[in-house]
């Protein structure tokens, strides 16, 4: 199973339409609220140099947004 991590916060519209996706399809992940952890924001943003979420690593791959075939294709659902 592939190692998933989601970096959001908790007013972001598209994060919660990631997480709910991965939840559709039994995805296993990690959800990271950068907006209560400041180092972890600065990870996020070291690994995709982007300031916005959602950000998923999927297996060391950065997928910035809510990108369905991007996730759907990594991860093969």
């Amino acid at each position: 199973m592939a190692n998933v991590t989601v970096y959001s916060t908790p007013t972001c519209p598209f994060c919660h339409k990631v997480k709910d996706y991965l939840k559709e399809h039994n995805i296993e992940f990690s959800d990271i609220d950068v907006a209560a952890d400041q180092d972890k924001a600065k990870e996020m943003v070291e690994k995709s140099g982007q300031m916005g979420v959602p950000v998923v690593d999927i297996d060391g791959t950065i997928i910035v947004g809510f990108d369905k075939d991007a996730i759907s294709q990594k991860l093969g659902i």
